[in-house]
């Protein structure tokens, strides 16, 4: 596999053709590429800012849009809360488009975001047990949708209108964040696609993600969350290789943080239910 940063490819030492940088002409210079092949683009998301939006409101797919040609295609394959950073995938081409789409519906694209979480009251066992080990666990859920409301919630198995959420997760390391919060480091790897999936399986677990006031964490006063969708890993459509992409972790988020990712030994082979294909 060849993993894709801010410093170009790695793992195989070859250079990534153009790197990630903000685009001469952009909207805002904080629009990053850091992937460019076989149709697919890969873009670093800043927080607060919707991945799509109505006419006349700023999104990141009206930023990427700005650097195609008059009339060019772009396929959205996923999306990633408003709230929310991180690495997304976008197709230049209807071919590349049905290519990630159908790798999506697969679960052959592998996801992993890195979370940030606090300490409501007491966490229940499930949130004990990941707090008191590095080792991988998994958050089994059912999630729905709350009527009229931009949320979700854990539901009763089988219950109408909910599905199956699966994710796994571990506990990288242990902070102290704003005033004073106690903060638990996760790696999350979601199997399903829910709406709000990470944040609301945090919360139920006493572990709601910091900032993220919809599912009981502190108000900090901002419009985003602790939530970082650090990794991507899928096919390229036309040469097949086994590709993953890193968004750096955001600005904002603590030193240590940084640390504890160079000393987590975090390793594909070792994530439950992997496989070769993600």
């Amino acid at each position: 596999m060849t993993t894709y940063n801010e410093r170009g490819a790695s793992e195989k030492g070859d250079a990534n053709q153009d790197g990630c940088h903000a685009n001469e002409g952009a909207v805002d210079a904080a629009l990053r590429i850091c992937f460019e092949a076989s149709g697919v683009v890969g873009v670093i998301k800043p927080s607060g800012l919707p991945t799509q939006a109505p006419p006349g409101i700023d999104s990141l797919e009206l930023r990427l849009r700005s650097q195609l040609s008059r009339g060019g295609y772009l396929g959205v394959p996923h999306r990633l809360d408003r709230a929310v950073s991180g690495v997304m995938l976008f197709a230049v081409t209807p071919r590349a488009a049905r290519q990630l789409s159908r790798q999506f519906e697969r679960r052959q694209i592998t996801k992993t975001y890195l979370a940030l979480t606090e300490v409501v009251g007491h966490r229940d066992p499930a949130g004990d047990q990941v707090a008191a080990t590095t080792a991988w666990s998994e958050w089994i859920d059912w999630v729905a949708k709350i009527p009229d409301q931009p949320r979700a919630r854990i539901a009763v198995a089988g219950e109408p209108g909910s599905r199956q959420a699966e994710t796994a997760v571990r506990r990288i390391g242990d902070l102290t964040g704003p005033s004073g919060l106690s903060i638990t480091m996760l790696q999350l790897e979601p199997r399903t696609g829910r709406m709000h999936q990470l944040r609301v399986q945090a919360a139920a677990r006493g572990m709601p993600i910091v900032g993220d006031t919809s599912y009981g964490a502190a108000d900090l006063h901002s419009d985003t969350i602790a939530l970082h969708a650090w990794r991507i890993a899928f096919t390229d459509p036309d040469t097949k290789e086994r590709l993953e992409i890193e968004a750096p972790l955001p600005e904002a988020w603590p030193p240590a943080c940084r640390e504890f990712l160079a000393t987590a030994g975090l390793s594909p082979v070792t994530r439950p239910g992997s496989s070769p294909s993600g």
